[in-house]
């Protein structure tokens, strides 16, 4: 597999697989919000279109309780009309079963509505970058660009992962050490332990780098008018396929 490595604004032509990474912290809140039981996320464009979706889709009610149907999750502080923010250490005990999330941060979900047409679009982060790689392998991708969404393109932790998925989707001799550490070292890293990044929590520096946590890939497809993010389960291992 040819893997090209690039930034969100150097995404000038369409490839046809697509592979958008964020490490810290969009994709693997993705990751979260679908162990938590989310059936969707839709990535919204803006807050004020997550705010508009959620009011389309009214609250459920229980004999019990209230519940909303549809909640929104977006990067940097609380704000009003969110129900939560883009922390994996925030949503590791979130109820989010049944539920669409609907997703807006600066750079995750920019990131995939940057490539929304192209034939497979996945949305990674270490947490499932071992599923993302066996799907790549299965569905015998002769090439994929990589979309390295933080820091215009020249995030560490987000190169690191993508040349490790890329590694392990083309069989390469790919160490889990190097990309650890380098994600260990990377400015987001810093920036989530001294608390300068807002609307985080402590555990978000070990649960972002944490690596194949989940079995599934997450791709996302275009359904008009929404780009719609959904887990899929990954193949098994293939036969001399590296594990």
């Amino acid at each position: 597999m040819d893997a090209h490595f690039t930034g969100i604004a150097e995404v000038l032509e369409v490839p046809s697989v697509a592979v958008v990474v964020d490490v810290m912290r969009a994709c693997t809140v993705a990751a979260w919000a679908f162990a938590r039981g989310a059936e969707k996320i839709v990535l919204a464009d803006s807050p004020g279109e997550a705010l508009a979706l959620k009011a389309r889709h009214p609250d459920w009610v229980t004999l019990k309780a209230r519940h909303p149907d549809w909640v929104t999750l977006k990067a940097g502080p609380p704000a009003p009309g969110f129900d939560m923010v883009n922390s994996p250490g925030l949503l590791s005990s979130a109820d989010l079963g049944g539920r669409t999330v609907v997703q807006k941060t600066t750079a995750g979900t920019v990131g995939a509505l940057a490539v929304k047409d192209e034939s497979l679009v996945l949305c990674a982060g270490s947490v499932v970058a071992e599923a993302t790689a066996r799907l790549l392998r299965a569905r015998e991708c002769a090439g994929a660009t990589f979309v390295v969404t933080g820091e215009d393109g020249r995030a560490e932790e987000d190169l690191a992962c993508a040349q490790y998925i890329a590694g392990r989707a083309t069989g390469a001799a790919t160490e889990a050490a190097e990309f650890l550490r380098r994600a260990a070292g990377s400015r987001a890293a810093a920036e989530l332990g001294a608390g300068v990044r807002e609307g985080g929590h402590p555990d978000d520096v070990a649960l972002c780098p944490e690596l194949d946590r989940f079995p599934f890939a997450m791709v996302a497809t275009w359904e008009d008018p929404l780009m719609v993010l959904r887990p899929c389960a990954a193949p098994s291992p293939a036969d001399g396929a590296p594990v």
